[in-house]
């Protein structure tokens, strides 16, 4: 009988042993999971500090981008104007050419004119005052001269209307190649 409950005894220490074993892995196994729950805590919040850096640095980013097409569509709509203004300045000239020409033109036209009732006027006082000396033949030398000159004039008159033509046409496709930017 002693045996017997020395063989208890000795089975109920090694179960409280194994207990203790089993106490023991417990509270070193919880002690693993709360430093291992720790880490992941630490883990999880360095994650969220991450993510919130990189928010931050997308914001900027992005407000960096806003900033610089801010500036491009300013330095485009800048060209733009000066681009502009040279052309308004170029269309103004050729204006001022075209009216100056138009001016020169019709000095040219009416001191052609003067000349031509000039002529016409010495004409008729030389055939008045020498009409008895002239035969038909001088005078109609005379007449072909005045009619060749007269044919000369027109063409450099018809010439002088033609560069204006020109000109103004050349002005008026400016002036449709300006509103068609202004357009887009």
């Amino acid at each position: 009988e002693c045996t017997t409950l020395q063989k208890v005894i000795q089975g109920l220490t090694q179960v409280i042993e194994n207990q203790c074993n089993v106490k023991d892995e417990n509270c070193r196994l919880k002690s693993t999971i709360h430093i291992l729950e720790e880490k992941i805590k630490a883990c999880e919040q360095e994650y969220k500090d991450q993510i919130e850096k990189l928010m931050i640095k997308i914001k900027n980013k992005d407000e960096d981008h806003r900033l610089e097409i801010a500036q491009l569509h300013f330095n485009i709509r800048k060209k733009f104007e000066i681009k502009e203004a040279e052309y308004r300045e170029q269309r103004e000239k050729k204006e001022l050419e075209i009216l100056e020409l138009t001016r020169q033109l019709k000095i040219q036209n009416e001191e052609k004119q003067n000349e031509i009732i000039k002529l016409q006027i010495e004409h008729i006082v030389l055939l008045h005052n020498s009409m008895w000396c002239l035969t038909i033949k001088p005078f109609l030398a005379f007449l072909q001269k005045m009619q060749h000159f007269q044919e000369e004039k027109n063409k450099e008159i018809e010439s002088l209307r033609n560069t204006i033509r020109d000109l103004e046409q050349h002005l008026l496709n400016n002036q449709d190649l300006s509103l068609k930017r202004k357009r887009f």
